[in-house]
């Protein structure tokens, strides 16, 4: 079998393609429930996005370690810190973007003071260094007992500093330590105050995902295409989601705050689905437009998800006034709302149909620029 796995790489892809479908609704408050986050406690499909996509990252770091290792120590960190502050910048530039807004007075400079440092681009940033240091300098067994301390140290942690309400809202302990690091006004705020679920009191949990998937990608290149293998990774996997269920039971599965349970369920899953892609890619050689479909999105990752999330707010700029609203203010649109008002919305009484509606016109739309890309050989990396 050739070094790189297609499988790998269909894997990447769909968790791309899968991220823009559930971040462009065609309206927040009209999705089928499996495109919503969990509430607080639990994992919807929605919430093995974004570990699936650690787990990639991880994944994709199995292939270069060796070269890094073979390289040596400065060659590795001057590669992982310019990768880190490349992605955490342009994540912290996503979020201030597009840099200006609309009021009353026209359009105005977006200040500072409001724009949210963290976010998904910084917390894969975070994940990725840490992930590599400890994988460089653990190598595989060290890397693994880690993952396991951390996993249980932040157990701990929660419980220790809040022992009687130590996995809500109101109750964990990061929410405190990230304001005053950030300062309120830098904090994500969609939970109705002011909390973060990209934090940094969360992220060790999630470091442990990029590790696992590393551990993944090795064991698969060591073994080969064996069953052997196969068999190998889907028990892991049901090891993994079975210790997790029982872990749930005193440490509850919550993307939210990322705890230990949460990261070793969405792993055993993300094995698991691996497994089954490897199986049908690799051994049973079953690909085509659908597997093609998914690995041009796994080609531009990071482009694509950069484009996925600035575009709308830039069209955003570019509105029309469309009347007057019942308290006399001038009421606009631009061109992606009137996308979804006009066309996506009125193609059922079920609004939860039409806001599905656009965001698949969104994952077609963004599939065309990814194909156009890979048919010119024009990949985006940082």
């Amino acid at each position: 079998m050739n070094n790189r796995y297609y499988s790998l790489d269909v894997f990447r892809g769909a968790t791309v393609a899968l991220m823009i479908l559930v971040n462009n609704p065609g309206n927040w408050s009209h999705s089928f429930d499996p495109l919503k986050h969990a509430k607080w406690h639990g994992c919807t499909p929605t919430d093995l996005v974004f570990p699936f996509f650690l787990f990639a990252v991880g994944n994709a770091m199995a292939f270069v370690m060796p070269r890094f290792e073979n390289a040596g120590p400065s060659v590795f960190w001057k590669k992982i810190i310019k990768r880190t502050l490349l992605i955490f910048i342009i994540g912290l530039m996503l979020n201030w973007s597009p840099f200006v807004k609309w009021t009353d007075a026209g359009l105005v400079f977006k200040s500072w003071e409001n724009i949210r440092i963290l976010g998904v681009l910084q917390r894969i940033a975070l994940c990725y260094f840490f992930g590599s240091v400890i994988v460089y300098y653990g190598k595989t067994k060290g890397a693994f007992y880690i993952s396991a301390l951390i996993l249980l140290a932040y157990w701990f942690i929660c419980y220790a500093l809040n022992p009687s309400d130590p996995y809500s809202l109101q109750g964990w302990f990061g929410t405190k330590l990230d304001i005053a690091i950030l300062g309120e006004s830098h904090v994500y705020r969609g939970e109705g105050v002011p909390f973060d679920p990209e934090g940094f009191m969360s992220t060790p949990a999630a470091i442990v995902q990029v590790v696992f998937g590393f551990l993944a990608g090795q064991y698969i290149q060591l073994k080969g295409k064996s069953y052997e293998m196969l068999a190998n990774l889907l028990i892991a996997g049901l090891i993994m989601i079975t210790t997790a269920y029982f872990w749930d039971m005193s440490f509850p599965i919550n993307k939210k705050i990322w705890t230990s349970s949460y990261a070793l369920y969405t792993s055993g899953l993300a094995i698991l689905c691996l497994g089954v892609l490897i199986y049908i890619i690799e051994f049973k050689e079953t690909k085509g437009a659908w597997s093609s479909f998914f690995d041009v999105f796994g080609k531009n990752p990071l482009f694509i998800f950069v484009l996925s999330g600035f575009l709308p707010r830039l069209l955003a700029l570019f509105r029309w006034e469309t009347g007057i609203a019942p308290n006399g203010s001038k009421e606009y649109t631009s061109a992606l709302p009137w996308f979804y008002h006009t066309i996506c919305e009125p193609i059922s009484n079920d609004l939860r149909v039409g806001s599905f509606m656009y965001a698949l016109c969104l994952i077609i739309f963004y599939w065309l620029i990814v194909y156009l890309l890979d048919k010119k050989k024009i990949y985006i990396k940082v």
